[in-house]
């Protein structure tokens, strides 16, 4: 029977092997279900010209196309890398019951990777984000919402 380490090995393995082929930054993720991988994930940020193709991402969309759901509250995610802003958030809507991590933030950092501007910015109120923000047809848009609570 796999171990933890043994999955983790495969998303590290992951990491360094598509890192060399040129896809991206050295990260790899692999999703597993009742002791069985159900999904791999990798950076391919430059393979694919898509700044959201980080390897939690990629496999969390392909665990939950394989598995026919879109919540993952059966699995467990295992990442070379703990997990970007971005792929935070998709792994909480996702919902697993654990997530395990080899690389640190501040390992990610210390090689370029640097997320600390991201989080900085949502602890500011929108009119002092680096990316202006601003409401346009709030009124209008909730129609979709009240459609949607009828539902």
């Amino acid at each position: 029977m796999k171990q933890k380490e043994d999955f983790m090995r495969e998303a590290i393995r992951l990491s360094v092997e598509k890192m060399e082929e040129g896809c991206g930054g050295p990260f790899g993720c692999v999703i597993v279900c009742n002791g069985e991988i159900v999904a791999h994930g990798y950076n391919n940020v430059l393979g694919s010209n898509d700044p959201t193709a980080h390897a939690e991402v990629e496999a969390i969309r392909k665990a939950c196309t394989s598995m026919g759901t879109h919540q993952l509250a059966d699995c467990e995610l295992y990442t070379s890398c703990e997990p970007c802003p971005m792929c935070l958030g998709a792994i909480y809507w996702a919902r697993p019951k654990k997530v395990y991590y080899a690389n640190s933030r501040e390992d990610a950092e210390r090689i370029g990777f640097d997320d600390r501007f991201i989080y900085q910015e949502l602890d500011k109120p929108k009119s002092e984000r680096q990316i202006p923000m601003e409401q346009l047809l709030g009124d209008e848009a909730k129609e979709a919402f009240e459609k949607w609570v009828a539902r």
